[in-house]
């Protein structure tokens, strides 16, 4: 559960990584009660003798960037909050280096508040869906042509909800298909597009009917308060690696 302990004293914020998320957790860190006491570039990267005035740390980086930073973080003492995807290859070294050094890690795909309350609506539709095999399920994702990783982490999480429910599902198919199908492939689409924030969609599609789930991202500051929230969370907890999600759990 949410901790409100803290919700009345003011935390200092690191942003490893000052590009747009970097920024825009600058923007809406007031609405937390937040301050950015620190801002690690990457060009100037994480200096461990910075001065060490901050509670937490933000990362928002680059999956060949994101580890470094993070066994610097750990290293210092200091709680991290990790949003930058595509480094969970790494992810034993990085929960062995945690329990080593007492440290603090919360990570996620995406720390948007509407998208984890989407993966649980996802979740339950999948149920539903699992008895009746009419219906063939496909995720399908858009992002900005910036966007560093293809597919997207929330798509994948996404897409391994589904996999969870979803009984004649065995595997994603992330690539292009260029032929047939396997029915037990759950396909998992994506798209690079303009200045998309982010769109997921969920299909389930029958002869009959098409159902469709779809969490659109208008903005950046969905996932920046998330991120604020995760920091002020993360500061009480005890040593470990944990989810987004486990901030809802009861």
């Amino acid at each position: 559960m949410i901790n409100q302990k803290t919700d009345i004293a003011t935390i200092r914020v690191a942003l490893a990584g000052y590009g747009q998320m970097g920024k825009e957790i600058e923007r809406c860190a007031p609405e937390r009660n937040a301050v950015i006491a620190e801002r690690f570039d990457s060009a100037s990267g994480i200096r461990p003798d910075s001065g060490n005035n901050f509670d937490v740390a933000i990362e928002f980086t680059r999956p060949d960037a994101a580890v470094a930073n993070i066994t610097t973080l750990i290293a210092m003492g200091k709680p991290v909050v990790v949003g930058t995807t595509g480094w969970l290859d790494r992810l034993p070294e990085i929960e062995r280096l945690v329990r080593e050094r007492n440290g603090r890690l919360i990570h996620a795909s995406n720390f948007s508040i509407g998208v984890n309350i989407f993966l649980g609506i996802v979740a339950e539709a999948g149920r539903l869906m699992n008895d009746q095999a009419m219906y063939d399920a496909a995720v399908h994702e858009i992002h900005h042509v910036r966007k560093a990783d293809s597919p997207s982490g929330t798509a994948l999480s996404i897409a391994s909800v589904l996999l969870r429910e979803l009984d004649r599902k065995s595997h994603i198919l992330a690539e292009t298909s260029h032929g047939r199908i396997e029915p037990d492939a759950l396909h998992l689409t994506s798209q690079r597009l303009g200045a998309t924030v982010g769109t997921h969609a969920v299909l389930f599609d029958s002869e009959a009917d098409t159902v469709e789930l779809t969490h659109r991202a208008k903005n950046r500051s969905g996932f920046a308060l998330g991120a604020l929230l995760a920091a002020r969370w993360i500061i009480d907890q005890p040593s470990g690696v944990y989810r987004f999600e486990d901030i809802f759990r009861g």
